[in-house]
């Protein structure tokens, strides 16, 4: 993942690859959008961005990350996120297979 620095509203945006995706030879990054509460206020500041997966995969999902940034005795960021994925499906009777969820923690590449 890689992300833009904040704006003076607190968004952002970037580029996400998800690690199902690295596995195999077609390696696209997906956009993201996010926004964060504001840094001067919070330390370790909460954090939501979406990722929407449109050409790239068959069926058409949106995933949406909620998270916190912590920051360790260190000085070493790491992101803590629970993500929902939404996959478009034909109809209610499949609507029971069209969420995923889990977790992600995203560190700085060094």
């Amino acid at each position: 993942m890689t992300i833009s620095a904040l704006s003076a509203l607190g968004e952002f945006s970037g580029l996400y690859r998800p690690a199902t995706m690295m596995a195999s030879n077609d390696v696209l990054a997906l956009p993201l959008h996010g926004a964060q509460q504001n840094t001067t206020q919070k330390e370790q500041p909460t954090f939501g961005f979406t990722v929407k997966q449109w050409k790239f995969r068959s069926p058409a999902s949106m995933t949406v990350f909620v998270g916190q940034c912590f920051v360790d005795d260190k000085g070493e960021e790491a992101l803590r996120a629970a993500w929902l994925l939404r996959e478009e499906v034909g109809s209610p009777k499949e609507n029971w297979k069209a969420v995923r969820f889990g977790t992600n923690t995203f560190t700085r590449i060094k």
